[in-house]
């Protein structure tokens, strides 16, 4: 698969699952980011704006296994990752897959989950494995991580870590939709009998797999890699940051800035390609100040700042 047809396929899933979701074509080219990317994507939103819809259109257009896993205070590793039963009429121990155990997996409000259940998911993220009882087991590939936070009702909630927060490649929010597109999400139920609408399967599973290699064969010229390196070293010396962006983070942002030139059907990336998927890849992985968080600095506006500080290349 080349670009061309890379892009191709990518415009055909977009136009399939914003035939049900009612969002931003840029919200849902962020999502699919994590798709080609090879990485996993952080949903941050209030309920009800379309986040589970979200991502059982992206399984289904992908033709891809889908699994939904709703994070409560109670939940244990075990329930992720699956566990030992005893079979009596085997006389022995059988594995029971958990719910893990699909290509896209829902992870619907992470943070409610204790510590202990989350760090289940690092492995499984950053690995494609999971070890239960010493034995380790592949998971189906491609593995892709979908994960929700609600930003409101913090009361009970157990906040990621620094270090699983990273592994996420980038992380969007969907917000409300404007007066015309809440009529057209109304048009829309009206015109059916489903509480719910549903997006037709446009990919091949094995078709996944290949698209997650083109972004490989895109140019990155050497003065755009300097770039890169030059925004990730930035955030690490804004005052108001008290950790910036690791070196993993300026490797996801080159990787990011590859797979949307695949997505836009690009042989290489330009400086908006890094510029458009920097606030996405960048700002969730910021540890502000105590005395900006209390003045309530926004990542984004630190990113923002970041971007205009440092000079851009002149592509030739």
């Amino acid at each position: 698969m080349d670009v061309t047809q890379a892009s191709r396929e990518c415009e055909t899933v977009l136009d399939e699952i914003g035939g049900a979701v009612i969002c931003e074509r840029e919200f849902l080219e962020t999502v699919l980011l994590g798709v080609v990317g090879r990485g996993h994507v952080l949903l941050e939103d209030v309920p009800g704006t379309g986040k589970t819809l979200t991502a059982k259109s992206v399984a289904t257009a992908l033709g891809l296994s889908f699994s939904r896993i709703q994070f409560t205070p109670d939940l244990l590793p075990s329930d992720v990752t699956g566990t030992h039963v005893f079979n009596e009429q085997e006389r022995q121990f059988e594995f029971n897959e958990g719910p893990i155990f699909a290509n896209i997996v829902l992870a619907d409000e992470i943070n409610r989950a204790p510590p202990k259940t989350q760090a289940a998911l690092l492995e499984a993220m950053e690995e494609g494995q999971v070890t239960v009882d010493g034995e380790t087991r592949p998971l189906p590939q491609p593995f892709f991580v979908i994960a929700t936070q609600n930003p409101v009702e913090q009361e009970g909630t157990f906040p990621l870590p620094e270090a699983q927060v990273d592994r996420f490649l980038v992380k969007t929010s969907m917000g409300y939709p404007d007066e015309a597109g809440e009529v057209e999400l109304l048009h829309r139920r009206r015109s059916r009998d489903a509480m719910s609408p549903s997006v037709d399967t446009v990919f091949e599973p094995e078709h996944v797999a290949q698209l997650r290699q083109v972004p490989e064969t895109v140019r990155v010229d050497d003065d755009l890699i300097d770039y890169v390196v030059a925004l990730a070293r930035e955030t690490r010396t804004d005052g108001r940051v008290e950790v910036g962006v690791s070196p993993r983070g300026t490797q996801r942002l080159f990787e990011a800035a590859r797979a949307y030139a695949t997505i836009v059907g690009r042989e290489y990336v330009t400086p908006d390609d890094i510029k458009r998927v920097a606030q996405p890849v960048l700002a969730h992985r910021l540890v502000l100040t105590p005395d900006a968080t209390v003045n309530n600095v926004s990542k984004i506006q630190i990113v923002d700042t970041v971007l205009e500080s440092v000079p851009v290349p002149t592509v030739e």
